[in-house]
Formats: C-alpha cells, structure tokens, sequence
C-alpha cells in the first residue's frame, strides 16, 4: 500500500511523505501539494506501522481545513483507520483542558468567549476593572476592544497577567529618573498606562475564572500552564502523540511553538510553512517562528517544494516579481534558501496588469471585457472575477448587472448578511429605538411585511415633512384620510407593523431577547410556521438560519448580566 501512496509524487514530495523519526521542515509554496505532503505522510506512517493512528496528532488553523485534511486521509488508509487526532489548535487544548480541568481548578464545563462576547462581559464588568485612563467619562467603553486586543496579543507571546504585571512594576520601580523633562514625563505616562492595563488584565482573568468562561487564548496558555506544572500530563500527551504534523507553521503563534515543544518531547514534529503566505505578520508570526524552528531543531530535514501544479509559470514569475518587494525579510533571503516555483502546466500567456483612479473604473473596463469576449466567441462561464473580500464584489456585480451580464456568487456571504437575519436584527433595532427610521424603513420593505415601494415612499416623505418617526406615520396609515392614496394592501402591512411593535415594546423592557424575539416570530407574525411549511428550498435554508440567530442569544444570554434588546442590539 505504501508504494500506491508514492507513486504520482514528485522527488521532494516523496521526501517529505517518507521521511523517518525527528524534526522534518517543509517549505511548501502556493500550489506545490502541501496538503497532499501532509496527508500521504499520515497515512504512510500507518501503512509503515510507524505509528497506530491514535498516536498521530495533525494540526490546522480552521475547522474547514481540519475537515478537509480528515476526509483526504479517511480515503487514503484503509476503511475504519481514521483515529489520528486532526484539528485545530484551540480545538485540541479544548479537548486537553476538559479532560484535565480539576488540575487547573477550571470546571470541565468552562464556556469559551467569542470576541463578541468578550466585550459584552467587559461591559457587564466594567466597574469591577480598575480602569481609570482607560475609561473616559463621556464614552466608558471606548477602548474595550482595544484592551482585548492587547490581552490576546499577550497570550499570543505566551505573556501571562500577572508576567505582565511584574513588567509594569518593574518599569514603575525603575522611574524616570537620569531623563530630562519631556522624556520624563512621556515615561511616567508610560508606567502609568502599563499598571492600570496590566492590573485590568489580571482582574480580566480573575472576573472570568470566577464565571468559569476562558476565551480563545486560554486555550492555549492554559494548556502551556498544564503541560509545564504537570510533568506526568505532559509525558501522557507525549506519549499518546508520537508523531506530530503541523499545517501553515508560518501563522502559528510564539504560544503555539512553545506548545509544540513541549508536545514533541520525542522530536518527531513535521510542520510545513511558506512565509510568503503569511497572513499573521503584524503579529510576527511569518518568519520568526520558521528561523525558531531551525534554531530549536538544527539537525532537522529540510524539504523544498517548487513544483507547482496551480498556475502558469508567467502567472508564477508575476507573482515572485511582486514578492520581492519584501525582501530582505524573507526566507529565501535570510536563509539562502531557492523557492523560485516551477510550473508543471508550462508557460501560459501574459499576465495582464490595468490600473485605475477609481473602483468604478475598474468594474466597468471588467464588465466591458467580458461583453467584447463574449461576442468573440467566448462564454459567460469562460470568466471570473477574484475580489478580496466580499464587500468588494457589490460595485463588480453592479456594473455586470448594467450590462445584463448574468453572474454566479460562488462567496460565502455571512450569517448577518442574510436576508431574514438583517430584517430579523432590523427589527430588533427598532424595539430598541422606535425612531430609528432606517431600521423600519428595511423591516417595511422585507418579505416580512412586504409594503409596496410606493406606498413606503409616500409614508417616508410624510415623516421628514411632518418631522415624524415612520412607526408614528405607520400607526395612523390605517386611520387617516391623508392616507386614502396608499393601496389598500400597504395600509394594511403598514397598521400590521406598527401593530406588532406597539405590542412587543412593552414585552421588551421586561422580556429577555430570546423570549421577545421568538413572541415576534411566532404568535405576532407566524413567520416560523410559514417558513417551515413552505416546500421552498430557500425556506428551509431561513429557518435554519433564524435557528443559527437563536443559538447567538443563548449565547449572549448566558454571558451578559442584563438581557434586554438594547444591550444584545
């Protein structure tokens, strides 16, 4: 079987894969097959009986990645092998932290913090921080985000509170004397900002202990911490994990190598990385880590990859132009190391480079391209159009839509983006503020209500003459004579709206968000039930979706001291 695992990879391919006991460096550029480096070694060290597939541990960075590389390797050993450990990292402390909990006197039952929910808790815990700088008068929570940023970027560096804590007494011990005036009195403002933030940190971490919620980078220093108090645990984990295979090394974190060092007492640690692939180096994590790796493990294998199997090779010398802008703090610089990808699929055609002052120029030279291939014989299928975020997709589908150009969405647009979900949130806003005429104005034109464009238009030009909220337009709609132009069916869903708020408002203030909202989706407007016995596929996909939102305020629920709808809006 292990000859059937190795024969369509390329030498340095079939390097890695087979590669015997300790530390193996990959250095795998864009479209070289990492992935597949990193799941044929699995399922070489099976086939080899190297090791049981119990004892293999593989980490990633995202749950997607983690369910891709578990499924590549259940195809590729035999049916009922797939006991290796493939995950994320915060996944896998999670799964150490439970099992372990009592050591650390954590409660096997510990909830992890989403960011969101971490300054939710820091609201509810405001004036339990001894914040002071940081929480000025007229906006207290103006630098929460801030501040947790700072304590994630603490964990990241493996930096502990109270670590952080002795540095600010320290720095306070050492003064400002021997410096002149201004540099003085920047360093006591120094000292100043340090203490306060450092002593915030430790009354974070003391505030979430006590409530038995750990956020993400907990998850990691609190198994650094089980790992370094507790030898026998360590030589456990050690010893249940004989191989260890990381993926993206060039995005982990200094809290995560010093993870997996602690992990691989034995050295057989595999990682591949690429620093030029780094989206984590405002952090520091691109290169730094990699040069760690070859510090800790000077004796480690070293395998490059260079055959690329994705592109052309002028798509792959564009590209190596461009990336030589961030020489010299690369690793093929720093370490002499030849990186330069190949491509098996030859040369190709000329990449193209077009610059524009304007985003709408831009869209429409893409739009205009797109009809001149067409009419030359090419089809609509024939083009895409790669964006680097989802938002920035919106002014390249305005400007197909111009030219009748039909189009596919192949992004992932977010929970929040979803139709029902943005009316549902809307809907929320105006229980929170009734004149929040925006809000109602969306709620108004939803499937929800569905009052006819003209109709909404006459009530939203009444309200700015009158100087009137729309709720205040909507709840006489149905009454007034000023309102017999409206159809009979917009005054209808107008009353039905301002009906269904009048009625919620009170229910609001004494209600938690979960029981306001399910009121509303229910008993007021019966949108659930018509939803669910709708034969419509994308119905059933809202439902689902309304169930995700639910599932949101349970969480919210469970974090934040006082549930009311303003507070969760």
């Amino acid at each position: 079987m292990s000859n059937d695992l190795l024969s369509d990879l390329n030498e340095q391919q079939r390097a890695a894969v087979t590669h015997g006991d300790g530390p193996l460096l990959v250095l795998a550029g864009v479209g070289t097959g990492k992935t597949t480096v990193i799941t044929r070694r699995i399922a070489w060290l099976i086939a080899e009986k190297r090791a049981r597939p119990a004892e293999i541990l593989a980490l990633t960075f995202t749950e997607r990645a983690a369910a891709e590389m578990e499924e590549r390797v259940d195809l590729l050993v035999p049916y009922g092998y797939i006991e290796a450990k493939i995950g994320t990292f915060h996944s896998f402390c999670d799964s150490i932290l439970r099992e372990n909990a009592i050591l650390l006197g954590l409660s096997p039952d510990y909830q992890i913090l989403t960011e969101a929910e971490q300054v939710i808790f820091l609201k509810d815990h405001l004036f339990d921080l001894p914040l002071k700088r940081f929480r000025p008068l007229g906006n207290p929570i103006k630098h929460l985000s801030a501040i947790l940023k700072l304590f994630s970027r603490a964990k990241d560096e493996d930096v502990t509170a109270q670590e952080y804590l002795a540095y600010a007494e320290k720095l306070a011990e050492d003064g400002a004397e021997g410096l002149d005036e201004e540099e003085a009195m920047l360093r006591r403002e120094e000292i100043a900002d340090q203490t306060e933030l450092a002593e915030t940190y430790v009354a974070y971490q003391r505030l979430m202990a006590e409530n038995g919620f750990v956020d993400f980078g907990d998850l990691i220093t609190l198994t650094l911490k089980l790992l370094r108090e507790h030898p026998l645990v360590r030589k456990r984990y050690q010893d249940r994990f004989r191989y260890i295979l990381v993926d993206e090394f060039q995005d982990t974190n200094y809290a995560q190598f010093e993870l997996l060092k602690l992990l691989a007492g034995h050295r057989n640690l595999t990682v591949c990385g690429d620093d030029d692939q780094s989206i984590y180096k405002f952090r520091g994590a691109a290169i730094s880590n990699i040069l760690g790796f070859r510090s800790e493990y000077p004796d480690a294998n070293l395998v490059v990859l260079v055959e690329n199997y994705r592109s052309t090779q002028q798509i792959l010398d564009s590209a190596y132009r461009l990336i030589q802008f961030n020489n010299p703090d690369r690793l093929e610089v720093r370490e002499g190391i030849e990186k330069r990808l190949h491509a098996v699929a030859g040369d190709g055609t000329a990449v193209q480079q077009q610059h524009f002052q304007e985003i709408d120029d831009e869209c429409d030279f893409v739009a205009d391209a797109i009809v001149r291939g067409v009419k030359e014989g090419r089809s609509y299928r024939d083009y895409a159009i790669l964006v680097r975020s989802n938002a920035q997709a919106d002014s390249f589908l305005q400007a197909l839509n111009l030219l009748h150009i039909p189009w596919h969405f192949s992004g992932s647009r977010g929970l929040y983006d979803r139709e029902e979900i943005r009316t549902i949130i809307a809907f929320l806003r105006i229980l929170s503020d009734p004149r929040d005429n925006m809000s109602f104005h969306y709620v108004a034109s939803s499937f929800f209500y569905n009052v006819p464009p003209q109709d909404l238009a006459f009530a939203t030009s009444y309200a700015r003459r009158r100087n009137k909220s729309l709720f205040e337009v909507f709840r006489v709609a149905g009454k007034s004579e000023e309102f017999l132009g409206l159809s009979q069916e917009g005054r209808e869903a107008m009353t039905r709206l301002a009906d269904d708020l009048a009625a919620l408002l009170p229910i609001a203030a004494r209600e938690k968000t979960g029981e306001v909202l399910y009121n509303y989706l229910t008993e007021r407007t019966g949108t659930i039930t018509r939803l669910s016995n709708s034969e419509e596929a994308q119905d059933a996909l809202k439902v689902q979706n309304i169930a995700k939102f639910f599932s949101i305020i349970e969480r919210f629920s469970r974090v934040a001291k006082y549930d009311r709808v303003p507070w969760f809006i």
